[in-house]
């Protein structure tokens, strides 16, 4: 997707300070430039093109999802929170109220962390939240689709290994400098939100076809 040649890239320490949150890549990074400079580095080599274009990928997933189901599929567990709960009215509305404020409580955390660890630590709670509500149902005590639970386990599974990834620093850590432009943990982290995305979608489906057509039973 580089075509261009770009200005003179800078090593980690004499890059701008706000790029210097990973010391194990050493090279490739853009010099502070205007808003047409950033645009123009679209295209050209540089350390954060395929950070870019993974995000570009997660993008483009949303935007492929979206026509194909209900809007608020794509609302993150409110609709697993909505299906697990549908026989159980009087607890639903709560419940979607609570996460909703966990989520706005995480978001902001996440956005003033410090660290990438403080940043991972800051969906702890709402992790835990979903976790809640998978065991309900696996129990017994939720409805949903047969299905749907497998694909929300394997989308917390691969969102949480993102996570670790890029905490740890891998494999950039193993050989510093060798992943400066392809393949380190930033960039690793991005696929496996697309594929958490992808899981998310697979559950969601499935469980909204089932509360439209499943009636609560009755005492």
């Amino acid at each position: 997707m580089a075509f261009l040649a770009g200005p003179r890239l800078l090593d980690w320490a004499s890059s701008p300070q706000h790029l210097q949150f990973n010391k194990f890549v050493l090279t490739g990074y853009r010099p502070a430039s205007s808003g047409s400079g950033c645009l123009r580095s679209l295209f050209y080599l540089h350390n954060e093109l395929g950070n870019i274009y993974t995000h570009g990928l997660a993008l483009l997933g949303f935007l492929v999802l979206l026509p194909m189901t209900m809007p608020w599929s794509q609302l993150g567990a409110l609709p697993i929170i909505h299906c697990t709960l549908a026989c159980r009215p009087w607890l639903r509305p709560a419940a979607l109220l609570a996460y909703t404020m966990l989520s706005g409580l995480a978001g902001w955390r996440a956005l003033t962390a410090p660290s990438t660890s403080a940043r991972l630590r800051a969906f702890g709670w709402q992790a835990g939240a979903r976790l809640l509500v998978f065991g309900a149902r696996g129990a017994g005590l939720g409805s949903g689709a047969p299905s749907s639970l497998p694909c929300y386990l394997r989308m917390d599974a691969l969102a949480l290994l993102g996570g670790l990834v890029n905490v740890a620093r891998l494999p950039e850590r193993w050989g510093p400098g060798r992943f400066d432009y392809w393949g380190n943990s930033h960039q690793i982290m991005h696929l496996l939100s697309v594929g958490s995305i992808l899981q998310l979608h697979a559950g969601v489906v499935p469980d909204l076809l089932w509360a439209a057509h499943h009636a609560c039973p009755t005492d």
